[in-house]
């Protein structure tokens, strides 16, 4: 079964295909973010994402013209690039994709009964496309400040397995840019495709900007005003039943960023997560939603989606409480639900549900 292709995100007829001068890469996006606290859209989270990266490991790769912060500016009216960015010839390669499923705790499998061939764990595919989603957040005429912006929710859409060693395509784009009682949200969309041209992954993130309310363009009125910031998980939670725990680490960020990509430094140390408001290193959201999945029961050649949504962040070190739920098993296999939580506090970190396409 694969998934109608009505159903799948597609690029909006009036955005233009770019393919980037040069292939993603993240760090280098991370690095040259620091865009918007130098001139971009004023914020506090911007204003404080600069100082950071220089204490950053990626303050020895800042471009010149970040060195020292400029005024800040805010546009009156918000408009998304009309753009989607296309990277052809990504490849998951095998040395990789083992290191980042021992990393999330997951466990390669066969592409089909008997095969040689490794599926690609749907965790890291989302790891391959963020990159050219990153490119996307990061143009110049992109009006949100990408450092400090919350990420509220994930979908993927899994459509059908990718072997290890396949050629991709990454499609990325932005839309939904909409007013929110705490700021403005936006979400940020990727698809994968073979080189048939069949999309086998597509996902989309949604990302808040605190604090940022100017006039959106084409939005008559502020919308989304009751909205709630992250996950509908209630409050006052009530945990489930615990089948599992996680011990992470103080370096959990740093060990997923080193396979991930993803260098942001709320994730690196206690002293660049603090420089950005935080309390301290915390979990990347994807680190969390890969173990999650990872530990779900889905079988194996069964399309299927999964979404997350995202509460309180996990300060690292930290000692994480897991309730994992599949209904059925194997052949039998309906959905599956997972919660993550801090038991000494009793808040939620995660939910992340999984369903068959």
């Amino acid at each position: 079964m694969t998934r109608s292709p009505d159903q799948l995100p597609t690029v909006p007829e009036h955005y233009e295909l770019v393919e980037p001068a040069a292939k993603p890469n993240l760090g280098l996006l991370y690095a040259t973010a620091g865009v918007s606290a130098a001139g971009g859209v004023a914020s506090d989270a911007a204003a404080r994402a600069l100082p950071a990266l220089r204490k950053s490991p990626l303050g020895k790769v800042l471009p010149g013209s970040l060195l020292h912060r400029g005024g800040d500016r805010l546009r009156a009216s918000l408009d998304l690039p009309r753009v989607a960015h296309v990277v052809e010839g990504l490849v998951v390669e095998p040395e990789w994709h083992e290191k980042f499923c021992r990393v999330v705790h997951a466990r390669p499998r066969s592409l089909a009964p008997g095969s040689s061939e490794t599926a690609v764990f749907s965790g890291a595919l989302h790891s391959v496309a963020f990159p050219v989603a990153m490119s996307v957040l990061t143009r110049q005429d992109f009006p949100l400040p990408v450092m400090g912006m919350v990420h509220l929710t994930n979908t993927v859409q899994h459509v059908m397995d990718v072997a290890v060693g396949e050629e991709l395509t990454a499609t990325a784009w932005t839309e939904n840019l909409h007013s929110h009682r705490a700021g403005t949200v936006v979400d940020a969309v990727v698809t994968l495709t073979r080189t048939d041209g069949t999309v086998a992954w597509a996902g989309r993130s949604g990302y808040l900007a605190k604090g940022l309310t100017a006039a959106i363009a084409g939005e008559d009125a502020r919308t989304g005003e009751d909205e709630p910031i992250s996950s509908s998980l209630g409050a006052p939670f009530n945990a489930p039943q615990q089948t599992a725990q996680w011990s992470l680490r103080a370096d959990t960020g740093r060990q997923y960023a080193g396979v991930s990509g993803d260098y942001n430094p709320i994730h690196l140390s206690g002293a660049s997560a603090k420089a950005l408001g935080m309390k301290g290193a915390i979990a990347h959201g994807m680190y969390t939603a890969s173990r999650a999945l990872a530990a779900t029961a889905v079988p194996a050649e069964v399309p299927f989606s999964w979404s997350v949504k995202f509460a309180a962040p996990v300060v690292l070190p930290a000692t994480v409480s897991v309730s994992v739920h599949d209904h059925g098993r194997r052949e039998h296999w309906e959905s599956s639900r997972v919660i993550a939580w801090d038991p000494e506090r009793n808040r939620p970190h995660l939910e992340l549900a999984v369903e068959p396409l």
